[in-house]
């Protein structure tokens, strides 16, 4: 495994940010790490990069003890942060020889991150000179300059334009096929166009691991319904297949488990309650819902 993670709990004081974190990767693997602010990512990380310690369990990355050896697990780690940190006033080449000199990377190495990133063209400029979009490049060129094993992106696409957008989720795609990537963002629907699998925390816990695929091709519906007198939770104990329940205003967000349509059956648990439907819809079970569901 490239990221083998065990146990892991991080104190503030006396506040949780993680709570006996557990969870693998491996190469080839992109996985989306989400969960609402506060919810711990972002400690994760740094504790894979070895910027902090843990107070309790192991982190091996490419099979190195981070906690024992972070400069040889930094080796094999490319990390971009949340707030990307450049240096604007160097040049784009500039600034990727003196990252190359901390790793002591061969300047061909230079040449072939450039082009990976799609910046041949504005190599030559000042950081500062770049859009948004290329600046994000630049940062994803000096983490992956090592070629390291592991790459680790903390919302790698904050700020960008649906253009750049498309062009920044390609290029991680692309780097995903040869290294394990963990990628924290907001960004639903990023998640579903180029990670493989999604972990989902809150509070410290890691509340969901699941492939996509599996989530794609599920069972699960979800239909949104709007009667016409209030009933509570309890109401619903006759309606089988039901996983969950949530109320959005007026609304009831029903979820099933169900391969056949669950709304015949909700028309015939209004009639029995004596509930008239004033709206009914259905949405697509999706990363979205299920976020929303496990963390609302």
């Amino acid at each position: 495994m490239s990221i083998q993670v065990t146990s892991v709990s991080k104190l503030y004081k006396e506040q949780k940010a993680l709570n006996g974190i557990s969870f693998s990767a491996k190469k080839g693997e992109i996985i989306g790490f989400l969960g609402p602010n506060g919810a711990g990512k972002s400690t994760m990380m740094k504790i894979l990069t070895g910027f902090i310690t843990p107070n309790f369990g192991d982190v091996l990355v490419d099979e190195i003890d981070v906690l024992q050896n972070p400069i040889e697990a930094q080796k094999t780690i490319g990390y971009l942060p949340e707030h990307n940190p450049l240096y604007a006033e160097m040049y784009v080449r500039e600034y990727l020889q003196f990252r190359a000199q901390i790793f002591k990377v061969d300047k061909k190495q230079i040449e072939s991150c450039i082009e990976k990133v799609g910046l041949t063209d504005e190599a030559h400029k000042k950081i500062y000179q770049l859009s948004k979009g290329y600046q994000q490049r630049v940062g994803i060129a000096a983490a992956i300059l090592h070629n390291p094993s592991v790459l680790i992106l903390d919302e790698p696409t904050t700020g960008l334009d649906p253009n750049q957008l498309v062009e920044i989720r390609k290029l991680i795609k692309d780097l995903g096929k040869q290294k394990t990537v963990l990628l924290s963002t907001h960004i639903m629907q990023e998640v579903e166009a180029i990670c493989d699998r999604v972990l989902i925390i809150k509070k410290g816990r890691i509340l969901k691991d699941q492939s996509l695929s599996i989530l794609k091709n599920s069972n699960l519906q979800v239909i949104v319904v709007l009667f016409d007198k209030i009933i509570s939770d309890n109401d619903f104990k006759p309606l089988f297949n039901l996983t969950s329940i949530q109320k959005e205003n007026e609304s009831w967000i029903l979820t099933f488990d169900a391969k056949e349509d669950m709304r015949p059956k909700l028309f015939d648990f209004a009639k029995e309650k004596e509930l008239k439907i004033l709206e009914l819809s259905t949405q697509q079970k999706n990363l979205e819902t299920l976020f929303r569901e496990i963390t609302g």
